[in-house]
């Protein structure tokens, strides 16, 4: 019996669906007993010529068989309503843990992997809790209890019992670490596989383009085939266990039998004997059958540690509830290092946005723009130095209030699989409809998207596929504008601009503390200011004009990019 530690602490969040499976497994128990004693006992009154008691008796019998027909079904009604339950519960907790480990994590962490500890691992988990854990509190009453009661009844064949139920209970545990670690390890391999399949589906274009799906797949055939063997050979070990399992349980009926037959007593203890014999391993095999079942999610348990251990990059130890109405961004000697990078990607960057303006931050890639955006939304703490909205350290105000009072439009916009009002009701989950097109005619969206076949109702394809990059952006403003953030970060979301994208930016920016990531300089000569990074450090900073004047490191970038164009 595998009682993972680490799975029966959840097991908490979901202690009363597993009570529940228990007690329902151990009334079908009670069933299974009981309608053996009746048949025992008819048998025995019909050797002593009592037919009227055993007609009676055979009656009670036929009854308990009707209600254990309806204990099986209450068995498996409940197992299902846990089931859903506990997928459920685990779901919203694993869901809930990966939105407080925040981006930082999923940048390290494959999402194909992720996803198959979500799915599969809490599918296999759902078996685990509702079937297995439950039948395993029912192996550990019922064939304990049966046998001491023999003692009373025919003590050399109780002993016998006795010993063949410890043997099946203990023996076949001597596999079971050989198991869980080549659990583990098909796990590990299932789970990597998993996840590039879904990277290969995801490339495919680029797969394609480059000749390469031939090969991609060859190797995933490979992976697959390695798996499968793997797969093939911990069911080998299964099975010699199930083997060992199987010849306890037959020679302890027949070591109860022939216990019996060297010291006969009266034909109910013969009878009782035989039968008690039956109930007492038929929980182990249903333990058996639970836990092939359930075994997946046993061994999944490394990845569900994997989420619940980590540690989120920032801590939400903020107190504060009340996002500033103009607030002014101010970065002050801020200095970060990736985890395992070799040099800093921002160092001493200081700077200010003044309420109600917009500055700008360019430079060349790797200069660390981004990585400034990043450490605004607290996706990390910088390691010196201090960032404040209108005069707090951002570690002051809570998470959920840092990020209500920020709208983000970055250069890759994330639409889900769902119509356009629901992609737009992400901000402003209340927006009415008439709110949606107010917002979506600002961002000079409201056309197209009439013109889609059902409007705000057309499903979108997953990441918006259908749509172009610049429709998609324009959405994405569509969804700044409902969010209506006194601060805005415009992250890289000049990359598919046309003249009433532009339009709509600057619509979007009026009024509010806006940080503008860009690459194409074209977007930021009206600013109030540029800060020019290099190197992740602050190399010029000024308007447009001043820094053109100064023929340095801005100049370059806009010369470079006048060249190009």
């Amino acid at each position: 019996m595998m009682v993972h530690r680490r799975l029966l602490q959840l097991a908490g969040d979901v202690r009363t669906p597993v009570a529940a499976c228990a007690g329902v497994g151990l009334a079908v128990s009670a069933a299974y007993v009981s309608q053996a004693l009746l048949l025992a006992a008819a048998l025995s009154e019909l050797v002593a010529g009592r037919y009227d008691a055993a007609v009676v008796l055979l009656a009670w019998a036929f009854a308990v068989i009707a209600a254990r027909g309806l204990l099986l079904w209450a068995r498996e009604s409940v197992a299902a309503w846990a089931g859903a339950l506990i997928r459920a519960r685990l779901r919203d907790r694993l869901v809930a843990r990966l939105g407080a480990l925040g981006p930082a994590h999923l940048t390290g962490a494959r999402t194909g992997r992720v996803q198959t500890t979500l799915v599969d691992g809490v599918e296999g988990l759902d078996a685990y809790f509702s079937r297995y854990l439950p039948q395993v509190v029912v192996t550990c009453c019922v064939p304990l209890a049966l046998v001491g009661w023999l003692f009373t009844v025919h003590a050399p064949a109780a002993a016998v019992l006795a010993a063949a139920v410890g043997g099946v209970l203990v023996v076949p545990r001597f596999w079971d670490a050989t198991l869980l670690r080549r659990g583990r390890a098909r796990w590990a391999a299932f789970a990597e596989l998993a996840a590039d399949y879904l990277e290969a589906l995801q490339g495919m274009a680029t797969l394609r383009a480059f000749g390469a799906v031939g090969r991609v797949g060859a190797k995933l055939a490979t992976r697959a085939r390695e798996l499968y063997l793997t797969t093939m050979g911990q069911l080998r070990i299964s099975l010699v266990e199930s083997g060992v399992s199987a010849f306890f349980v037959q020679a302890g009926t027949a070591g109860a039998v022939l216990a019996v037959a060297a010291a006969p007593g009266d034909a109910w203890s013969a009878f009782a004997v035989l039968v008690v014999a039956v109930e007492c391993f038929r929980p182990v095999r249903g333990l058996s059958d639970s836990w092939h079942a359930g075994y997946l999610g046993l061994t999944a348990a490394d990845g569900l540690e994997e989420l619940l251990s980590a540690r989120p990059a920032v801590r939400d130890g903020g107190t504060g509830t009340a996002f500033p109405a103009r607030p002014e961004i101010r970065f002050d000697g801020v200095t970060f290092t990736y985890p395992g990078a070799g040099r800093p990607a921002v160092r001493d960057v200081s700077f200010t946005v003044p309420a109600g303006e917009t500055v700008a931050v360019v430079g060349p890639s790797g200069a660390g723009k981004s990585t400034l955006a990043a450490l605004l939304q607290r996706h990390h703490d910088p390691d010196a130095g201090v960032i404040s909205v209108g005069g707090r350290p951002l570690g002051e105000l809570t998470l959920a209030t840092l990020r209500a009072g920020i709208a983000v439009v970055a250069q890759d916009t994330y639409l889900f699989h769902g119509t356009v009002a629901d992609n737009l009701r992400l901000a402003r989950p209340d927006a009415s409809d008439a709110d949606l097109e107010r917002a979506a005619r600002l961002a000079h969206a409201h056309d197209f998207v009439a013109a889609l076949p059902q409007g705000y109702a057309t499903p979108l394809g997953e990441r918006g596929a259908t749509l172009s990059g610049g429709q998609r952006q324009r959405l994405a403003i569509a969804r700044a504008l409902l969010a209506d953030a006194p601060v805005l970060l415009l992250d890289e979301a000049t990359s598919h601009v046309d003249p009433r994208t532009e339009e709509a930016l600057a619509r979007l920016r009026r009024g509010r503390t806006c940080l503008l990531v860009a690459h194409r300089l074209a977007v930021v000569r009206d600013v109030s200011r540029i800060v020019v990074l290099d190197g992740g450090a602050v190399i010029e900073s000024g308007d447009h004009a001043t820094l053109t004047a100064a023929a340095g490191a801005y100049h370059r970038l806009l010369s470079a990019q006048e060249v190009r164009t």
